[in-house]
């Protein structure tokens, strides 16, 4: 059991289990009802997604060592519940969490890998 981090959208491995799309805002021109069967996502989980202010610059971040602003974000106890709650998950299920960018390393998703491991998410390639 195990927990994938994915981009949004892209085919499905098998096993991957449930995704969580860790996304501010579901895919644009996407109907609700296609969210699971297009492969973007099962559940939608935008507590874990940056915030606005920090997705504008975001956009502007070449390494993932940038993300400092969104790794003290996921230090409020909210985020670290959900962070918990996912990593003692992945010792029990096969789902995966991702986001749309298209490189994991100018993402949140090099981050959220990373505090994932920290919190004792058993993760996999």
């Amino acid at each position: 059991m195990a927990v994938r981090i994915v981009r949004l959208g892209t085919r499905r491995v098998r096993g991957e289990g449930l995704r969580v799309g860790t996304v501010r805002r579901p895919p644009r021109g996407v109907a609700k009802s296609e969210h699971a069967a297009g492969d973007w996502y099962d559940v939608w989980l935008p507590e874990l997604a940056p915030s606005p202010a920090l997705l504008k610059f975001g956009r502007a971040v070449s390494s993932p060592g940038e993300w400092t602003r969104y790794r003290r974000e996921m230090t409020a106890p909210d985020k670290t519940h959900l962070l918990r709650l996912l990593a003692l998950l992945s010792a029990r299920a096969d789902f995966s969490v991702g986001c749309y960018c298209a490189d994991e390393t100018r993402c949140h998703r090099s981050v959220l890998r990373t505090l994932l491991e920290e919190h004792g998410a058993t993760i996999v390639s």
